[in-house]
């Protein structure tokens, strides 16, 4: 089993004011357990573009992220422009950075079904 499938079976846990946030270095650990995702130049943010087969593949995935965002409790921001390019970003506000949520998502997204632009 690999790491991002461990991810996968995690469930995210709620984070407070005061939660230390990950530091650029444990966050590029994680990001190696979701490869396809990016870290942005600060170590705050994860993310990831899609460029879908067609403007309703970009909406069944926005829905299908926002059911796995609904059950984690743990909400992107979902960025649809050009009518099929998708832009994800994962941080946890309430602490200023990032934390194992984010990559929880992260993980849970990328299994997800999806038609990318072949």
């Amino acid at each position: 089993m690999n790491h991002a499938e461990n991810l996968t079976e995690k469930r995210c846990k709620p984070c407070e004011g005061g939660t230390q946030s990950l530091t650029k270095e444990q966050a590029l650990e994680y990001l190696e357990r979701v490869k396809e995702w990016q870290l942005s130049d600060d170590g705050k943010v994860i993310f990831r573009n899609f460029t879908m087969k067609n403007f309703l593949a970009a909406i069944d995935l926005i829905k299908n992220i926002a059911a796995v965002a609904e059950n984690e409790n743990h909400h992107p921001d979902i960025h649809l422009t050009g009518y099929r390019k998708l832009r994800i970003d994962l941080t946890t506000h309430a602490i200023g950075g990032l934390s194992e949520n984010d990559f929880i998502v992260a993980a849970k997204v990328t299994a997800l079904p999806m038609e990318l632009k072949s």
